[in-house]
């Protein structure tokens, strides 16, 4: 009897030894982000009556809804919202400062995802020149696979080569794009040295023809999925007995955008093609995972503004501001004063970029080189403020903007000074037959993106708590109980996690 009690207090001891999480540890067979581009937050709502049941108004009626999620920074473009998406973080850290940035240690323009060192694979064009090297954080597949020894297996596809590989991250098995030269998807040596057999047959039999632009067209939704359908399938994801990763980005929702506007007939069918493609995708999942097997989220990496000539057609105040000549104004007046011509290298969008080393070899002050081009720059009368980035945090302007500029700004990357200009101003001036529109302000038009998780653990519901694009990657790292990736500065959205 005594010998009975001491084993049952041996057994007792252990348990309470055991951490009550160690026996509780789940996780869903696979995780799919998807990003749609320029997907404005209020299109899950305008379109929602032309949805079919089983696609976007599924996400909307099953989903938790996060409503007030806005992107933390300027400038809001493609390839800066693809990289904070996966990696919590901004471009202050992450280094991804625009599509293009000037980079003042390399003296020169880059391309987010321009890389030298590797070549095309399936292409003999230099679409394939492209890796991650220039992220300078790590993603939520990076850390996916760190977790267990790089056993989980993670892609990256989309139109765009940068929206297929920065969400992918440094670590990722492939990333795949488009090449309109081959009318295909390809990929880069520094992912492998050939096409998989795969997507060698799956090219050849969804060849485009190459005078077709599908990045244009709503097909371009439908191949995007077709080619995210064929990696689940090919790659076997979520078939393993560890948590697999798939992102999916739409492209063709931002081209159309930008060439016809947020109320052309092309952007509506885009968004009609988007919701039926989902559906079909939906039911792959589902067929081959089990509903409730894998957790998926959609987001956009930034909004859109209302074509200007459509908000002044119903009256609303839109405009345009000429960046280019602003930087035109601020080289004529530094050669004026200092004898020196192109001290401005341009702009980004708001951000002017000044040379750094050429004012180093002529032996002028960075920090009077910037006050001078911002009282050029202050003339003009369609800009509000023109801020010193480096000096954002104690800038006169209200905090919310202050805070976006600050995260926005990598000292080594991102422009020098940031012009402010009242709200629906573009960067350029446009013509009375212009239709199209663009992005990158701190505006809610730009900034205010949808947010819905679905799928593992999740229950329908909705907050209207502020969320930020930056709480993402750590929302999903918490449901899976690994590391946030190691620039994150985002939170776990509560209401989310805690449906777990």
């Amino acid at each position: 009897m005594k010998k009975n009690c001491h084993l049952f207090l041996l057994l007792v001891l252990m348990l309470m030894g055991t951490p009550a999480w160690a026996a509780k540890i789940e996780r869903p067979k696979l995780v799919v982000g998807l990003v749609v581009d320029q997907m404005r937050w209020d299109y899950l709502y305008y379109y929602y009556e032309d949805f079919v049941d089983g696609g976007l108004r599924r996400l909307v009626d099953e989903g938790f809804d996060c409503a007030n999620t806005m992107i933390n920074y300027v400038p809001t473009v493609t390839a800066i919202g693809h990289t904070s998406v996966y990696t919590g973080s901004t471009p202050a850290l992450h280094g991804i400062c625009g599509n293009d940035f000037y980079d003042h240690a390399r003296k020169s323009w880059q391309y987010c995802c321009g890389d030298p060192t590797v070549e095309s694979v399936g292409s003999t064009s230099k679409a394939g020149k492209m890796s991650p090297r220039n992220m300078l954080g790590n993603t939520i597949g990076d850390q996916l696979r760190l977790s267990n020894d790089f056993r989980s297996r993670v892609f990256g596809v989309a139109l765009k080569d940068r929206a297929a590989i920065l969400p992918a991250g440094h670590s990722a098995n492939a990333a795949y794009w488009y090449d309109k030269s081959t009318g295909g998807f390809i990929s880069s040596t520094y992912y492998m040295q050939e096409l998989p057999k795969w997507v060698q047959d799956f090219n050849r039999k969804n060849a485009v023809s190459p005078d077709k632009d599908l990045k244009l067209m709503p097909e371009g939704v439908t191949a995007t999925f077709k080619m995210a359908e064929a990696i689940l399938e090919n790659e076997r994801l979520g078939q393993g007995d560890v948590t697999d990763m798939l992102c999916v980005s739409i492209s063709s929702t931002d081209a159309i955008a930008h060439q016809y506007g947020t109320r052309g007939d092309l952007t509506k069918q885009a968004y009609r093609q988007l919701d039926r493609d989902l559906a079909h995708f939906l039911s792959v999942l589902d067929s081959k995972l089990g509903r409730g097997n894998y957790l998926l989220f959609l987001s956009a990496d930034h909004g859109g503004a209302h074509n200007p000539n459509f908000m002044r057609d119903h009256k609303l105040p839109a405009d345009g501001w000429n960046a280019s000549g602003t930087v035109k104004a601020i080289n004529e007046r530094l050669a004026a004063k200092y004898g020196v011509e192109r001290l401005a290298v341009g702009n980004y969008g708001d951000f002017i970029f000044l040379n750094h080393a050429r004012l180093d070899s002529a032996g002028i002050s960075l920090q009077e080189a910037k006050d001078e081009a911002i009282a050029v720059a202050m003339q003009n009368e369609k800009l509000l403020y023109v801020v010193d980035c480096a000096h954002a945090a104690t800038a006169p302007v209200p905090q919310l903007i202050r805070e976006r500029i600050v995260n926005g700004y990598n000292r080594m990357r991102s422009g020098d000074i940031y012009c402010l200009p009242r709200s629906q101003m573009f960067s350029w001036e446009f013509g009375k037959d212009y239709i199209g529109t663009t992005h990158s302000e701190w505006n809610p038009y730009d900034a205010h993106i949808p947010l819905t998780f679905f799928g593992w653990h999740i229950q329908h519901g909705e907050t209207s708590v502020p969320t930020r694009i930056v709480d993402i990657a750590p929302t999903v790292c918490a449901m899976l109980h690994i590391q946030m990736p190691n620039s994150c500065i985002g939170d776990a959205i509560v209401p989310v996690v805690n449906q777990r």
